[in-house]
C-alpha cells in the first residue's frame, strides 16, 4: 500500500521470494495504490479457489494463508443472508462474510487464518491474524510504504525497504530463546499479535500519513468451574472428536507427524490417518521411533521414519536459518525440519500436536504448583531472602528453586523454557536500549490477577512460547516445504472444555494433563497416554561437545559479530565454563552461536 502506483515487477518479485509458502500457483491484485500477491497452496476447492478473489463489483479483494474449518456452515449462513459465490473456497467465505459482518468476520472464523482485505472505494485495508497466533503475520510501515506478509523475506525486494538490524529485542531473545517482541530485529518491522486485527487508511498524499488502527479481538479467557473429572473428560472426548473432523477436511490427504507422547498420539488414534511421519537418533534416549511404530502397527497404518545425525542436521542449518527469517534457539526446531521434508514428500498437509501442554497443564514445570507448596508456606520474607543468596551462585537445579520461589511469579517468570537470567542478559549484551524480558509479561500477568497461578502459568506459555517459538517452528519448516501443518488441540470448541479446568485436574504429584489423559486413554491402544512428554527431543548438549560444532561455535564467539553485539569477556567466560563442564551452560551458548550464524547469514553486507 502506498501513495504512488505499485510496480508490478516488484510485487512479482516479493512473491517470489516466499513461493515456497504456495507451490501450487501465484496470483496478483493491482489498482491505484495498493497491490497484493499471493502463493498458493491449493488444499480445499483445488480448481476453483485461485487467489486473489475480488467481489463481484470489485470493491473488495482477498489474499489469504490458512484454513477456516467451519467455512461450510458459514456459507449457508452468508448465503440466507443474500450472499452469492462463484467458487467453493474458504477464502471467498471469509471475503463475503466481511462484505455482511465487516471486521467482526473474525469473530465467526474457526481455524488458522492471516488475511488482508481491499476496500478499495474507501482506500483501506483490513489485516488479521487468528486468535492462536498459528499463521504468521508482519508488516513495515515507513514513510508512504505500507508492506505486509507471511514472512519477512517477502520485503527484501521492494526498493522502499531498509533492511536494518534492530537491536533492541537482543536480550529478550536471550532470555526467551525467540524474538518475543512486536518489534522483530528488522527495524520497523512489526508482528501483529494473535487475536489483533488492522484497519489501515492511506493519508494525505502530499504528507503520506497513515492511520494503523491495531485492536485486539479476542484473548485467552479462563473460568476455572467445580465440576467432577468425569464431566470434564467426557467435554473433553468429545470436543477433539469434534476438532479432529474439522481439521481433516480438504480436497487432499490429510497425514499426521507423530512423536511417543500423549499429544500426537491422542490425535491419531482419533483420526486414523493413512500415514505418520516421525524422527529420531541413534541415541536411544532420544529416539522415539520404536514409540510411534509400535502405535502405528496396532492402529494398522503406516509409519514413516528418519534417524537424523550431527552432520546432516548442522548441514541443514543455514536453510533453515533462512526461511525462518528470525533465529530461534529452540533444537526441536530443527528436527522439525527432518520431519516435515518426509512428510512432505507424499502429503501436502500434517496434523501436529502444538497446544495440548498450554491448555491442558502439561509441562513438568506445572507441578511446582503442587509439590512446592511446603517451601511456599514459608514466610516471604524469609524465601526472598534465600532467593538472593541463591542468585549469587551459578545456576544449580535445586538453587534455581530456590531463587525463583523466592520471588514473585510475575517478576521472575517468563515461562517454562527461561535460558537467561534478565540481569545476566542485560549485562552481557552491549546495546544500551534493550527491552526488559520480564516486562514484556506483565501486561499478561496484570490481565490474569483474578487468576490462580496454575492459569498465568499457562497465559504467559501461551503467548511467549507457543507462539513464537513451538508454532513459529512448526509454520517455517512445513512451509518451506510446500506442507501445511494443522494443530487440532488450537479449537476453539478444545479450548472451551480446557479453560474450565481446576488446577487438580491438570497436575498433581505424580502427572501432568490429568484430563486429558483420562480422555486419550478411551482410545489410545497403547500405554502413550501416561508417558511423560519428549516432543522433539535433540541431542544437542553431547553434539556441542564434539570437534567440529565445538570449533564453529568457539570461531563464532571469537568473531567481530559477537565482539560488536556482546561484552567479550563475559561472553568467553561463558563459553570457557561450557566448554569445561562447569554447569550446564549449553543452552545459553546455543542461544548466542544461533543468533551469532543468523547475523552474519541475513546482514552479511553489515558483517565486518
Amino acid at each position: 500500500m502506498t501513495n504512488k502506483q505499485p510496480d508490478p515487477v516488484v510485487l512479482k518479485k516479493m512473491t517470489d521470494r516466499i513461493a515456497h509458502r504456495g507451490p501450487d500457483g501465484e496470483g496478483f491484485y493491482l489498482d491505484e495504490t495498493c497491490a497484493l500477491g499471493h502463493r498458493r497452496l491449493a488444499i480445499i476447492d483445488i480448481d476453483g479457489g485461485d487467489q486473489p478473489i475480488s467481489t463481484e463489483d470489485g470493491r473488495y479483494t482477498i489474499v489469504y494463508n490458512g484454513e477456516v474449518y467451519n467455512y461450510r456452515e458459514l456459507r449457508e449462513e452468508l448465503t440466507a443472508l443474500g450472499a452469492a459465490f462463484r467458487t467453493r473456497s474458504d477464502t471467498e467465505v471469509i471475503l463475503q462474510g466481511y462484505v455482511y459482518w465487516g471486521k467482526d468476520v473474525v469473530l465467526h472464523l474457526r481455524g488458522m487464518f492471516a488475511f488482508a482485505i481491499r476496500d478499495k472505494q474507501a482506500d483501506e485495508l483490513f489485516l488479521a491474524r487468528d486468535p492462536w497466533g498459528i499463521k504468521p503475520l508482519f508488516y513495515y510501515s515507513k514513510g508512504d510504504t505500507f508492506l505486509f506478509g507471511s514472512e519477512i523475506k517477502a520485503f527484501f525486494d521492494h526498493p522502499d525497504f531498509k533492511k536494518e538490524f534492530n537491536e533492541k529485542p537482543l536480550a529478550a531473545y536471550l532470555c526467551f530463546n525467540s524474538v518475543p517482541t512486536e518489534e522483530t530485529f528488522f527495524a520497523d518491522v512489526i508482528q501483529v499479535l494473535p487475536g489483533h486485527r488492522l484497519s489501515i487508511r492511506s493519508g494525505d498524499s502530499d504528507k503520506g500519513a497513515r492511520s494503523i488502527a491495531d485492536e485486539c479481538y479476542r484473548n485467552l479467557t479462563f473460568d476455572e468451574t467445580d465440576e467432577s473429572l468425569g464431566a470434564v473428560v467426557e467435554k473433553i472426548s468429545a470436543a477433539m472428536e469434534e476438532s479432529v473432523r474439522y481439521h481433516q477436511i480438504a480436497d487432499v490427504e490429510v497425514g499426521s507427524f507423530l512423536s511417543s507422547g500423549i499429544d500426537s498420539s491422542y490425535l491419531v488414534s482419533l483420526a486414523r490417518p493413512q500415514k505418520t511421519y516421525t524422527v529420531g537418533y541413534e541415541d536411544p534416549r532420544y529416539d522415539e521411533i520404536a514409540y510411534a511404530k509400535d502405535l502405528s502397527e496396532r492402529l494398522g497404518i503406516t509409519n514413516r521414519s528418519r534417524t537424523i545425525n550431527k552432520e546432516e542436521y548442522l548441514q541443514a542449518l543455514p536453510d533453515i536459518l533462512y526461511h525462518m527469517d528470525e533465529p530461534l534457539a529452540d533444537p526441536a526446531a530443527i528436527a522439525l525440519y527432518f520431519v516435515a521434508q518426509i512428510a512432505s514428500e507424499e502429503v501436502k498437509v500434517v496434523m501436529s500436536g502444538e497446544g495440548a501442554d498450554e491448555l491442558f497443564g502439561g509441562y513438568n514445570s506445572y507441578q511446582e504448583e503442587v509439590t512446592g507448596n511446603g517451601y511456599m508456606k514459608i514466610p516471604y520474607p524469609l524465601r526472598r531472602a534465600a532467593s538472593a543468596l541463591a542468585g549469587l551462585f551459578p545456576e544449580k537445579r535445586g538453587l534455581n528453586f530456590i531463587y525463583r520461589r523466592g520471588r514473585k511469579l510475575e517478576d521472575e517468570h517468563i515461562g517454562l523454557g527461561r535460558v537467561f537470567r534478565d540481569k545476566e542478559a542485560l549485562a552481557l549484551v552491549r546495546g544500551k536500549a534493550q527491552v526488559v524480558p520480564t516486562d514484556l509479561v506483565k501486561p499478561y500477568y496484570a490481565a490474569h490477577i483474578k487468576d490462580s497461578t496454575m492459569v498465568q502459568r499457562q497465559v504467559i506459555d501461551f503467548y511467549f512460547w507457543l507462539v513464537n517459538d513451538f508454532l513459529f517452528a512448526v509454520d517455517r519448516n512445513t512451509m518451506m516445504f510446500g506442507l501445511e501443518a494443522r494443530t487440532p488441540y488450537l479449537d476453539c470448541g478444545v479450548f472451551e472444555a480446557a479453560r474450565h479446568l481446576t488446577t487438580d485436574q491438570k497436575v498433581n504429584r505424580e502427572t501432568t494433563k490429568i484430563a486429558l489423559r483420562q480422555a486419550a486413554r478411551a482410545v489410545i491402544p497403547n500405554e502413550a497416554y501416561k508417558k511423560k512428554k519428549l516432543g522433539f527431543p535433540v541431542p544437542l548438549r553431547e553434539w556441542m561437545r564434539e570437534g567440529d560444532l565445538r570449533e564453529n561455535i568457539r570461531r563464532a564467539f571469537e568473531s567481530g559479530t559477537a565482539g560488536r553485539f556482546f561484552k567479550r569477556k563475559k561472553l568467553m567466560k561463558l563459553l570457557q565454563r561450557f566448554e569445561a563442564g562447569k554447569g550446564d551452560h549449553y543452552k545459553k551458548v546455543w542461544a548466542i552461536y544461533l543468533f551469532l550464524t543468523w547475523y552474519d547469514q541475513t546482514f552479511a553486507e553489515q558483517t565486518v
